[in-house]
């Protein structure tokens, strides 16, 4: 079950949601944390970067690693405002993380139950990732809404 704290570090991931937004990329922001410490923030920015691997949850899996000097995150949490793709799961996968709270579900590209079942029940891999998926779900799934409306 969600607390208050989850609730505060979904918030913060809404508003990195909002610096993709205001440059022009899809609005999906992430934060990680671990021992109740901020290691990693990220939103979106494939566009701006030119790169197409700068998802937030992968900008702030590279954050975290980079901070911490180790690019496993065992015990770590990453909130983020729209359920992982495939990409983002094998990265969180592959970082160790334990958990993901995401906002709103992603009906086309999601990873996490919604088109694919990556995570947390493949059991192929070597790692398992909890998840809960809801936290904001209303207001991150307004904000994606809002950005594509503005975009036709």
């Amino acid at each position: 079950m969600t607390g208050g704290t989850d609730l505060l570090y979904m918030l913060r991931a809404y508003e990195l949601a909002h610096k993709a937004m205001d440059s022009g990329e899809v609005p999906v922001g992430a934060l990680l944390v671990r021992n109740g410490e901020v290691i990693g923030e990220g939103w979106n920015h494939p566009i701006g970067d030119h790169d197409p691997t700068a998802h937030a949850e992968i900008v702030a899996l590279r954050d975290a690693a980079s901070k911490v000097g180790n690019y496993r995150l065992p015990g770590s949490i990453l909130y983020v405002t729209l359920e992982p793709c495939p990409m983002c799961a094998g990265a969180i996968i592959h970082a160790r993380v334990e958990k993901v709270f995401f906002g709103a579900s992603d009906p086309r590209n999601g990873a996490a139950g919604s088109v694919f079942d990556l995570l947390p029940s493949d059991e192929r891999f070597n790692h398992r990732v909890e998840t809960e998926g809801g936290l904001l779900a209303g207001p991150c799934g307004d904000l994606l809404r809002t950005f594509f409306r503005s975009r036709r």
